[in-house]
């Protein structure tokens, strides 16, 4: 089977070449290892019991709403994430549509980099 050629490796300002994975040996990837203090999620059935509830009482994205559009909800948000400190309850939730949870996520994912 072909080996594919040397790329640089991914992590900021490394020069060396990385084979397989992106990074090279000097600079493996963090393995992902929940916190100990991670808030701990609902799943399953009180969770689905959750999302129709929520659904229900709030049909249209959050967001769009207060920008003056209308959109369908689809998403189950923590107002307040998990990682930054939220509660899994009701009323740190909110209804949003897939476009502004993804946009929402990505500021998340962007501040916990910056804190890194």
């Amino acid at each position: 089977m072909p080996v594919s050629a040397p790329r640089p490796c991914s992590h900021v300002g490394c020069r060396n070449l990385a084979v397989a994975g992106g990074r090279c040996a000097d600079h493996p990837r963090d393995l992902w290892v929940k916190k100990p203090t991670a808030a701990k999620r609902i799943t399953g059935r009180r969770l689905q019991a959750m999302r129709a509830e929520l659904f229900q009482r709030e049909p249209l994205c959050q967001e769009c709403k207060r920008q003056g559009r209308v959109t369908v909800a689809t998403q189950r948000d923590h107002i307040v994430s998990l990682e930054e400190g939220g509660e899994d309850i009701a009323s740190n939730t909110q209804a949003l549509c897939e476009e502004c949870h993804d946009a929402k996520s990505l500021a998340e994912r962007t501040r916990a980099l910056r804190k890194r």
